[in-house]
């Protein structure tokens, strides 16, 4: 627990509530403090090795239910009612083709893996995000919760949490999204709060053990809490010099630097923050002016998806092994967005920042290291409704992967006719929650250790999608 206070508390002579700064190192790694698990980090540990891979997986969350034909599955051969609106581009696969809003991921389709016969048949918003989000394991929990449930929630080197959740907010936004797909992509079912994916920009259990309050209540605002973090390492430094001890000095700057660094984008190469900008992907004024009173309109502006997106990879590289970025605006029947003037705008963000996090992982060589998924809770209706738009439908849902070792460049599986259920090679959400669970996740040790729940064990060790078998 990172716990730094306000002048609202009892200070010792020293100008520090001891109490406090020993919180500091209450983390919950293994039922470790972090100062503890730095002091035995040269021993030997009992037992069965990890079960945790050196890798991490990147969940890209379309809220509101992407269309698969605009994405992924034009269907450019079905009538006009039913084909992809904007016709389809070429990729880089032989016979393959995307959305037309989808050039720059069309041109790296060599390192993509496209599910086209996902199902699982759920059309309504919120229990289809929680059963996706969660891969319909038997916990009900987030499958970022599940991981740290088996590794821990705090990385023990950098002190970042394991799970992070990046909404706009996190990236800047003064919103949070409407409706706000960072709390329907967070559920945690039957485990402990303390497995919460953190949220920088406000919730979660660990959010709150790691409360910031110099000043209060501002983690939405990043100026602010670098401000802060700067300002409590000193004071840390100060306290330490006095006599906390060399592993509590430790797990302070393990923590705050940690955090810190991770989050201040200006440490980053200019032309890299530049390659992610989506700042100028905006709702056009036309569109506000045709849908004027839509409430929480604005709202579904993807202009900050760049940002999240670097976020993400540096959530990574900071230690970070369950990164879940959320977007909204996906919601295309035509009320707010229809296809006609949502898949501009939703769809050239996606295709931007997309394509700039994989080039940024592959000129790291973090590419087979890092897992990218993007899905969302379920497609769109096969046929386009009188409003340019298309409404739910789960019998059919968009589902990409790129990295992570798993084999690339391949189209998994085959939709019917019209673009509205699979034809051939049907995927399921097992299949989806052991793919993505088993790439952090080694199935034959985990079963070794007797204090991971019998759920959790049967997720991992599903079958995964065939193809895709890490």
């Amino acid at each position: 627990m990172l716990k730094i206070i306000d002048s609202g508390l009892h200070h010792t002579c020293e100008g520090i509530s001891r109490r406090e700064w020993f919180r500091i190192g209450t983390v919950g790694l293994t039922g470790l403090t972090l100062p503890g698990a730095l002091a035995l980090k040269s021993s030997a540990a009992a037992g069965a090795s990890s079960p945790v891979r050196d890798r991490a997986v990147v969940v890209l969350f379309l809220g509101g239910g992407p269309p698969q034909h605009e994405t992924f599955d034009p269907k450019m051969s079905a009538p006009a009612e039913y084909r992809a609106m904007f016709g389809e581009v070429q990729t880089k696969l032989p016979g393959v083709t995307f959305g037309s809003h989808f050039d720059r991921l069309a041109e790296r389709a060599d390192r993509l893996s496209i599910v086209r016969s996902f199902r699982h048949g759920n059309s309504s918003h919120g229990s289809a995000t929680s059963q996706v989000i969660s891969g319909g394991n038997a916990t009900e929990a987030q499958l970022g919760s599940i991981f740290s449930r088996v590794a821990g929630t705090t990385h023990p080197q950098t002190g970042m949490p394991t799970n992070v959740m990046l909404g706009p907010a996190a990236a800047g936004a003064g919103f949070k999204g409407n409706p706000d797909y960072t709390q329907r992509c967070a559920p945690i079912g039957s485990l402990s709060k303390s497995f919460q994916p953190f949220d920088p920009a406000g919730g979660g259990q660990l959010k709150q053990n790691m409360e910031l309050r110099i000043p209060r209540g501002r983690f939405d605002d990043r100026r602010s809490l670098l401000a802060a973090l700067d300002d409590a390492k000193r004071g840390a430094e100060l306290a330490a010099q006095r006599g906390l001890g060399q592993f509590n000095e430790q797990a302070i700057d393990v923590l705050i630097g940690g955090v810190t660094e991770a989050f201040d984008l200006q440490r980053e190469d200019p032309r890299t923050v530049a390659a992610y900008d989506t700042s100028h992907i905006k709702i056009p004024p036309s569109v506000f002016v045709r849908k004027k009173g839509k409430k929480g309109f604005a709202e579904q502006t993807p202009e900050y998806l760049g940002k999240q997106m670097l976020l993400a990879r540096r959530m990574v590289e900071a230690g970070c092994r369950f990164v879940t970025v959320t977007s909204t605006g996906w919601d295309l029947h035509g009320n707010r967005f229809g296809v006609d003037d949502g898949m501009p705008v939703l769809g050239s963000a996606v295709n931007h920042a997309v394509a700039a996090f994989m080039d940024d992982l592959q000129e790291r060589g973090m590419f087979d290291d890092v897992l990218l998924v993007v899905t969302g809770e379920f497609g769109r209706t096969p046929k386009i409704n009188a409003k340019a738009g298309r409404d739910h439908w789960g019998n059919l849902c968009p589902l990409m992967f790129a990295g992570g070792g798993l084999p690339m460049g391949q189209v998994i599986g085959q939709s019917d006719r019209l673009g509205g259920a699979p034809a051939a090679d049907p995927v399921s959400l097992p299949q989806v929650a052991s793919t993505i669970l088993r790439t952090v996740l080694d199935p034959g040790i985990l079963r070794l250790h007797p204090d991971v729940p019998t759920e959790i064990n049967a997720a991992v060790a599903q079958n995964p999608i065939p193809g895709l078998a890490s």
